[in-house]
């Protein structure tokens, strides 16, 4: 009987210690693929703001990528390459932060344009909400990439309402990521103007209650839901998500300022495609009011008129 005992407590012993390895191993995969805070979301924010440099050159792009909800890793750190070569291509400077205390009246002044690279969740407090909001509708500019556009965002109303347009659902699911067509509404905009008419895509392909098209943004680009599969599908659960109208870029103008959301940029591959480097290039001249080489002096017209 003893022995038996001895065999049981033994065999506890290894499933407890089994348990606690895998309950640490899935810890550190969902603190890496950036799910943790999905489920944990952060509502921590930053009240001493980060130091810019005091020879900043203009025009300076403020890019953005704190995560107190889900966290694109691949799609962060490929999109800051790919910022900061843009940037040097066409004599840009370029700041990034996760600290959200930058978002204060002097230190957004210093910048023509704002990214929200895959920033998710609670990210900034109220003062630091009306600060950038203040900011862009006197004259600034934004862009927002993939995971700015996702569910993280809803408590903050005027963000959803003027920068977003549409309430998101979920992205597809089995599989998470499909090739499918993209096709160019709006060729003539000066942030599609060098996109081809259709071209081919893969991505974690989002959904929308909505188009935002209905709420007046400008509509840039949809995806084809005939060349992918528009559903969320997970262990036995199937979800339709399809839309008919399909948006996957467009732009808004918000007071004196500029907006362009894209949903495109998940991962660091997105990055590296010809038409998306395009597409974000000409966006942030778009935004920032440039118009050849120098900065326009009929930015609220360019707005108005794309």
């Amino acid at each position: 009987m003893s022995r038996m005992n001895c065999s049981i407590k033994k065999i506890a012993k290894v499933m407890l210690l089994l348990v606690f390895v895998m309950t640490a191993l899935l810890s550190v995969m969902l603190g890496y693929s950036g799910v943790w805070r999905v489920f944990f979301p952060s509502t921590h924010h930053d009240t001493l703001s980060p130091p810019l440099p005091t020879n900043m050159t203009s025009p300076a792009i403020l890019v953005f990528s704190k995560t107190n909800s889900f966290r694109h890793t691949s799609g962060i750190d490929g999109g800051n390459k790919t910022l900061k070569t843009i940037a040097t291509r066409n004599s840009w400077e370029v700041f990034t932060t996760e600290n959200g205390a930058i978002f204060n009246e002097v230190d957004l002044q210093r910048f023509a344009a704002v990214v929200f690279l895959n920033t998710t969740g609670d990210t900034l407090n109220q003062p630091q909400q009306r600060a950038f909001q203040h900011w862009l509708e006197t004259g600034g500019g934004w862009l927002g990439i993939h995971g700015a556009g996702d569910g993280s965002h809803t408590a903050w109303p005027w963000y959803m309402e003027h920068l977003i347009g549409a309430e998101f659902t979920a992205h597809i699911v089995g599989p998470q990521f499909q090739l499918a067509s993209v096709i160019t509404e709006s060729g003539d905009h000066p942030a599609a103007q060098r996109l081809p008419s259709v071209w081919s895509h893969t991505e974690e392909w989002y959904s929308w209650t909505q188009s935002p098209r209905s709420k007046g943004f400008k509509i840039l680009a949809t995806v084809d839901e005939s060349t992918y599969s528009p559903a969320m599908k997970f262990l036995g659960y199937e979800k339709d998500l399809s839309m008919g109208d399909h948006p996957v870029f467009w732009s808004n103008c918000v007071g004196d300022g500029r907006s362009v959301y894209t949903a495109l940029g998940h991962n660091a591959e997105t990055f590296e495609s010809i038409e998306f480097r395009s597409l974000l290039e000409d966006s942030m001249r778009w935004v920032m009011g440039l118009k050849g080489e120098g900065r326009s002096s009929e930015t609220r017209n360019i707005c108005r008129a794309a």
